[in-house]
């Protein structure tokens, strides 16, 4: 009997819970119930405080992104204003320094009556180049305070008709205190750097000998920054990573400001690129293709991945003139695959570190051939120009006895002769890259030291500007102007010699893991802003090597990298790739004048608009030196003015205003087509 009021009492028990269970579950239904109105007030109170939330959260990375944006630009404002202040403070003391001089020649004078005429035209020459120079002093004075009283009315007037939101997208949550170090030192001249001597200027011989310039004549130094050339096979794999990336919309898709799911977005598109490249690998080679699909695990074919994506960086940088929009993609895909989120997402790393000469090399005991003597006329680039046949095939056959020589030499049971040859050609690449991009900026040095000289013009071919005229924002007389181009002239060939290994820098910066970046409109639509800490060190040396072999330095040395003008690494590099595509096409077009002034009806044309090839070539250059060096190309001192960055800006502006030079028809008579270069249509 006790067993069965136990019994009836738990199944009581368990009666009440279900009971009660159902209770609780038809009060959890009426609050779940979306037609209930007290349960829709509540959602609609949640979502309104969701989105109070996320509207103050964008408004604080707005505020945020803002300020910093300020401050950098405050920064390089001050820094600019520093050094154009020191620069007056010299230029003033010289003309104390000649007011006083001749201050002592009157009283000289004063005191010995019987002064010849001759001394006192003596110092009435003096007074006059003193005038002079007040003179310039005073006029560059008033076109400055002009230039800044417009640029601050047009700032106002843009401010206060237009209301241009910095949209911001966070990616990789910056340190504070990493981009504060790594923005000074994108900002600040490094005068800690290594005080390298000055190389003097390249002598054109039959074979180019070692590239001048660089601080280095070491084979093993350049080698560490040679990307080694692609074999047959590497080239098969580019074709399929070309066309991958030409039809990807990875940026379109990306770089969007959104507030959702970034990270999930990039996942998708990295595994939508591999699937792409999967696929295309089946194309072309089944039986492989299929082996790497066959367990539809991205993470199994990581090494395929690393390599195909390495091997598209090796052809850019050998090839700057190829994958003009595709390397953009690549780089920012790259960049994004560095992020720890999307490595765990994607379960494999998508970036390997670059393949050089010398990691090729050192992997299998070769260094000690970039040590040997015949490394030089291995590589060397054979310059035809008007030399006879004969001896230009004496210099092929001694290159080719010497590349033979050093493959038999250091072949060995780890180095083939195949691949020892594949380091020549690669080595070889790199002074092909000289002779078409460093060259042209040599040859145009040659034609300015021609026709222009710092103390004296002809009448008519000054090279002083003033600003506010002709668009230009600074002012400079003839002599200062003369300075100011020779040295930006000197300053890119600098940047040309070492472009690899400047773009060897750029990639590690870009793809350095935890190196933030912002996405926000910089003014030229929505860009990656990226600290380049070790770019701006690399500069910084070339610009100090630069400034100690001229002895002095006209306008700033600001070098703009990681802020609103030059955002990251990736910029930089596109924007000095562009100094060949620029000075080529000049200095192209005034070698060929003579040549078109064979032709009868061409050389009347150019005496009667010109008056003869020299001043042709004079008119050029002299509205070149004039408006590419003028600070012109942006809107206000500070973005293009004299600064690093700025010189390269003017020099863009005046190629397109080329159109309306009285010379343009000279242009297209040579065979000019554009200044931008190779384009994929």
């Amino acid at each position: 009997m006790l067993k069965l009021l136990s019994i009836f009492r738990a199944v009581s028990l368990c009666a009440a819970s279900n009971q009660q269970s159902n209770m609780n579950s038809a009060k959890l239904g009426a609050v779940l119930d979306e037609n209930d109105p007290e349960t829709q007030a509540l959602m609609d109170a949640g979502d309104a405080a969701n989105t109070s939330s996320y509207e103050e959260h964008v408004a604080r990375l707005k505020a945020e992104a803002e300020a910093q944006d300020c401050a950098n630009r405050l920064r390089v404002a001050q820094e600019q204003l520093a050094e154009y202040a020191a620069q007056k403070e010299v230029d003033c003391n010289g003309l104390v320094q000649e007011a006083d001089r001749l201050r002592d020649d009157l009283e000289r004078l004063m005191q010995h009556p019987d002064s010849t005429a001759a001394e006192f035209q003596q110092v009435a020459q003096h007074f006059n180049v003193l005038r002079e120079k007040l003179v310039d002093a005073a006029t560059e004075a008033h076109a400055f305070a002009a230039q800044q009283a417009s640029d601050l009315a047009t700032l106002k007037r843009s401010s206060a008709q237009a209301d241009l939101p910095n949209d911001v997208d966070m990616k990789r949550a910056r340190d504070d205190s990493t981009s504060t170090s790594d923005d000074a030192q994108d900002g600040d001249v490094d005068t800690s750097g290594e005080d390298d001597d000055a190389d003097d200027e390249p002598v054109r011989g039959t074979i180019s000998s070692q590239p001048a310039g660089l601080p280095s004549t070491s084979f093993a130094e350049r080698a560490r920054y040679i990307p080694l050339r692609l074999s047959p096979d590497e080239r098969k794999l580019l074709r399929l990573l070309e066309s991958a990336l030409n039809v990807s919309e990875y940026t379109d898709k990306v770089d969007i400001l959104t507030w959702r799911s970034k990270n999930q977005r990039i996942h998708a598109q990295i595994r939508d690129l591999c699937a792409i490249l999967s696929g295309l690998m089946v194309a072309a080679n089944y039986k492989r293709g299929q082996e790497l699909i066959r367990d539809r695990s991205f993470a199994d074919n990581a090494e395929f991945f690393q390599d195909i994506f390495e091997l598209g960086r090796r052809y850019k940088i050998l090839n700057p003139d190829k994958m003009r929009s595709e390397y953009g993609k690549l780089m920012y895909l790259l960049m994004d695959s560095a992020e720890p989120a999307i490595q765990e997402l994607l379960e494999f790393q998508c970036v390997r570190q670059l393949r050089t000469v010398y990691l090729f090399l050192e992997e299998r005991g070769g260094l000690a051939m970039l040590d040997d003597p015949l490394m030089q006329p291995a590589t060397a680039e054979i310059v035809a120009g008007d030399r006879p046949r004969h001896e230009i095939q004496r210099d092929i056959k001694v290159k080719e006895r010497a590349r033979e020589a050093l493959s038999r030499r250091y072949r060995s049971s780890r180095l083939s002769e195949e691949e020892i040859l594949l380091c020549i050609y690669s080595i070889s690449d790199n002074n092909s890259y000289l002779l078409f991009n460093r060259d042209p900026i040599d040859r145009f040095i040659q034609f300015f030291h021609r026709y222009f000289r710092p103390d004296s013009h002809e009448p008519g071919y000054s090279l002083g500007i003033q600003g506010g005229r002709d668009g230009a924002r600074l002012t400079h007389n003839h002599e200062r102007q003369y300075h100011y181009v020779l040295q930006s002239l000197t300053l890119w060939r600098e940047i040309s010699t070492e472009m690899f290994k400047l773009w060897y820098l750029a990639e590690s910066d870009m793809l350095r893991e935890g190196n933030s970046y912002r996405l926000c409109d910089t003014g030229q639509g929505l860009n990656r802003v990226q600290s380049a800490p070790q770019v701006g060190r690399a500069m910084h040396q070339i610009l100090h090597r630069v400034q100690s072999c001229i002895g002095s330095w006209v306008g700033s040395s600001v070098v703009h990298l990681g802020d609103h003008n030059v955002p990251n690494a990736l910029m930089f590099i596109d924007k000095y790739t562009q100094v060949p595509r620029i000075l080529n096409p000049v200095v192209a077009v005034l070698e060929e004048l003579p040549k078109l002034y064979r032709d009868p009806n061409l050389r009347q044309y150019i005496d009667s608009t010109f008056g003869g090839v020299e001043q042709c070539r004079k008119a050029i250059l002299v509205d070149f030196c004039r408006h590419a060096f003028d600070g012109s190309g942006a809107d206000n001192f500070f973005d293009a003015g004299s600064c690093i960055d700025g010189r390269l800006t003017s020099a863009w502006n005046w190629c397109s205003k080329l159109e309306k030079k009285s010379y343009y028809h000279i242009f297209k008579l040579a065979g000019w087509v554009g200044f931008d270069g190779e384009v994929k249509t």
